[in-house]
């Protein structure tokens, strides 16, 4: 049967109609925000049902369609589990700092306040810079996710679909901050959610037989406790995306937005069962669609799946999925960088200071959307992208959340543990093809080192860039005891 592909016309129409439905819905919505503060952390009042939607909308972008089904493709069954835990492990984690943090910071907007005052200036700056960059990493992948499906349903070009999402949400998102971003996510999550079971039915009521039976059968290997990628891409995946979504600006607005501990509690228990569900699904529809066909292209796993049937109806469904995960994610990342530099962005730059720091901030978000603009329409990996930037944040995660106990960690500690982290980490980093590294193949030939090295890059450069900080503190910890 020939493929159908919806035409450009037609799909920048829906794309239209879906993106005026959340410009209007928070526009009806929107109300005179009174100060910096409450366009970053709205009233503080927040309820369950609000909170809980907002976090995992927020949390699960357009990146869900690609990158679960694309690991799980050669990281088998531990990838899925790895990216679903490590998806839903930062929500946990909250359960016990978050109302930690709001006790310290009853009035607080971000996480950087608590480095502030706990590492100095020094270490805020750079953590700030990683947080920021680590963001805009995300935002570009997330505006290449939306870019790339649209191109992949109706061959319309990347700049199009890039520049047209951006658009659309910097329309709502600038004038009403954080509290729109609530509003617009309950709608989004309902969306998500009813798309998600639909997919469900969709897929494996398409199959002759169980899809576990489907798998055991043409991909034993993917299932098998013997088969070593189930066990190092599953740690990678549990270790990037835990750590990274540590530092993501969005969670903590939503952790001082909760109206009691009580209900920011709940709302992350809520949240983090989700989203683990959710990715688990996702993820697990790349062993179904890999058990099919193993020459599939691992970033097309999931659509190779829903496409089967070839249908107007399903096309669309998953295109309105696709826009209601990207806008859902785009807006929150972009209100926690304008919110960062709000707060913090003085201690980059003087110029970012003063009575007019809101209408500064806009100027340089849509600065910062231009380049985003240009880099999402180059279709770069989506996965590689995330996983670039996941290991940055990884780098500093032992040092920053470990001072939460550890008051010996100094602000010179902390800077040593952090950058050699980053370096050891980015050393084993892979290339695209993850091959080589700087390291192994660029300093070093690959003929110096082990084959489990060289195949397993990715799962050494995260390991390395989160081990590494922490043996330069317990060192430092124990030469200080025998003194």
């Amino acid at each position: 049967m020939e493929k159908i592909y919806l035409s450009s016309t037609i799909t920048l129409i829906i794309t239209l109609i879906v993106g005026a439905f959340f410009i209007v819905l928070g526009h009806i919505n929107l109300k005179k925000v009174p100060d910096n503060k409450s366009h970053i952390v709205g009233d503080r009042n927040e309820s369950i049902f609000s909170l809980t939607t907002s976090l995992s909308a927020s949390a699960l972008g357009a990146w869900i369609l690609f990158g679960p089904a694309s690991a799980a493709t050669w990281g088998g069954i531990g990838a899925v589990i790895g990216y679903a835990a490590g998806t839903a492990a930062p929500m946990l984690f909250l359960f016990n700092f978050g109302p930690k943090i709001r006790k310290e910071f009853p009035k607080g907007l971000s996480l950087t306040e608590f480095i502030k005052r706990r590492f100095g200036i020094g270490i805020l700056k750079m953590t700030l810079i990683l947080i920021l960059f680590y963001l805009t990493i995300f935002l570009i992948a997330e505006v290449t996710a939306i870019a790339f499906l649209i191109n992949l349903i109706s061959r319309t070009p990347l700049w199009i679909s890039a520049g047209l999402t951006l658009v659309i949400c910097l329309l709502y998102i600038l004038r009403g901050g954080f509290k729109l971003s609530i509003i617009t996510d309950k709608y989004q999550f309902i969306i998500i959610l009813f798309i998600i079971l639909f997919s469900m039915s969709l897929i494996l009521g398409n199959l002759e037989i169980t899809s576990f039976d489907l798998i055991k059968q043409n991909s034993p290997n993917l299932l098998s406790k013997n088969y070593i990628p189930n066990y190092t891409a599953g740690l990678t995946f549990f270790i990037a995306v835990a750590a990274t979504n540590l530092f993501h600006q969005g969670n903590w607005q939503r952790v001082f937005a909760a109206k009691n501990n009580l209900i920011l509690k709940k709302s992350l228990i809520y949240s983090s069962i989700f989203s683990f569900l959710i990715v688990l699904w996702m993820g697990y529809t790349g062993l179904i669609s890999f058990s099919i066909d193993p020459k599939i292209i691992p970033d097309l796993a999931f659509f190779n799946l829903v496409f089967l049937n070839n249908s107007f109806f399903i096309i669309v469904s998953i295109l309105i999925l696709a826009l209601a995960l990207t806008l859902s994610t785009i807006d929150t990342l972009i209100n926690a960088i304008s919110s960062l530099i709000i707060i913090e962005g003085k201690e980059i730059n003087k110029f970012l200071s003063g009575r007019e720091i809101k209408g500064k901030t806009n100027k340089l978000i849509l600065l910062l959307s231009i380049l985003v603009f240009i880099l999402a329409s180059k279709g770069y990996s989506i996965l590689y992208l995330f996983l670039f930037a996941d290991l940055l944040c990884c780098a500093a995660v032992v040092t920053i959340f470990y001072g939460f106990f550890n008051k010996k960690i100094n602000t010179k500690l902390s800077f040593i543990s952090i950058i050699f982290g980053l370096i050891s980490g980015l050393l084993f980093f892979p290339s695209q093809n993850f091959q080589s590294s700087l390291l192994v193949g660029k300093l070093l030939s690959v003929e110096n080192f082990n084959p489990i090295i060289l195949s397993n890059l990715l799962f050494i450069s995260f390991i390395v860039a989160l081990l590494v900080p922490f043996i330069i503190i317990t060192f430092y910890s124990l030469r200080n005891s025998l003194r």
